[in-house]
């Protein structure tokens, strides 16, 4: 059995949560997220002093319901923290000449090709350009807000031996000596 699937999930007083068959809907401040869950996974309602708390339980022991625990878990729980506090991830563009901007709902990236790239940013998706360099996506989403970022990091990936490119504000870019003969 999943060891983060025994986890209980504390929902806060602000989330409302509703359980129909398959489909679990979490309500909350910034907003409303479904998702739909296997039915191998049971959910429980309980109503506690300190709130209500979900728990999953597996209907059977095959391998594929004891892997859908802990995602199921971590899927709901990832949606509480989403519509009560959100995520965000940042960027940072490094490079001579290297910028960004925002023109609508559109991020414009002048990161060394021959003419900007243009990026729409998804429904549900906040980006915002503070000093040209960095960037910041937010939202209630965690897979969107992930994928979006890693969607603006492949336009241009930091390079191993200056280290230009956009990388993710905390990451470590591993630098590779040049030539011998320098």
């Amino acid at each position: 059995m999943s060891r983060i699937g025994k986890k209980e999930i504390v929902v806060s007083e602000q989330v409302t949560a509703s359980i129909d068959t398959g489909t679990v809907t979490i309500k909350g401040p910034k907003g409303q997220l479904q998702q739909s869950i296997s039915n191998r996974i049971q959910i429980t309602e309980i109503n506690n002093s300190n709130g209500h708390i979900l728990s999953l339980s597996t209907l059977d022991k095959s391998k594929e319901a004891r892997a859908l625990h802990g995602l199921s878990r971590t899927l709901i729980n990832n949606m509480i923290i989403g519509v009560s506090t959100g995520f965000t991830k940042q960027l940072e563009i490094r490079g001579v000449g290297y910028r960004s901007q925002m023109d609508a709902r559109n991020l414009i990236l002048n990161v060394g090709y021959s003419h900007p790239v243009i990026l729409p940013a998804p429904e549900g998706i906040d980006i915002t350009v503070d000093k040209n360099t960095n960037i910041t996506v937010s939202g209630i989403n965690k897979e969107l807000v992930g994928q979006t970022a890693a969607t603006i990091r492949s336009v241009r990936p930091p390079e191993p031996y200056k280290g230009k490119g956009i990388r993710y504000k905390d990451e470590n870019v591993k630098k590779k000596i040049g030539k011998a003969g320098k």
